[in-house]
């Protein structure tokens, strides 16, 4: 079951790796393919705005790696539950904002997380 756990919130901070570098590296190009319905005319005013917001990706994706390296299983679950839920809000948010694409590219895969992580937590 932990490994289960460990390999989707592995795939929730991939997920979260890559949305930063997008927004921060490649917003003008893979950008405007990710989010096909902004205008394109907007991709570069923007583009400081999405560096900023891959910058907080890319803290969700550290909290994420950081469960990692905890040897104490009840605190690996506990900072994984924490940054878990940060990236469920996130894509909530998103998908009520943004796209409800954002929702399952991101809610779902950390919601299994979350529900892995509290079998383990709470068995």
């Amino acid at each position: 079951m932990i490994i289960t756990a460990q390999i989707i919130t592995a795939l929730v901070a991939l997920i979260h790796i890559y949305i930063l570098w997008f927004e921060m590296f490649a917003w003008t190009t893979t950008g405007r393919k990710v989010f096909a319905n902004f205008p394109k005319d907007l991709f570069a005013p923007t583009k400081q705005m999405a560096a900023n917001q891959g910058l907080y990706n890319g803290f969700l994706a550290a909290g994420l790696i950081w469960s990692f390296f905890i040897n104490h299983t009840e605190w690996s679950a506990n900072i994984a539950l924490f940054f878990l839920g940060c990236v469920t809000i996130a894509g909530i948010y998103g998908a009520i904002s943004v796209s409800q694409k954002i929702f399952i590219v991101q809610s779902v895969p950390a919601l299994l997380g979350i529900i892995f992580w509290s079998i383990i937590k709470f068995s």
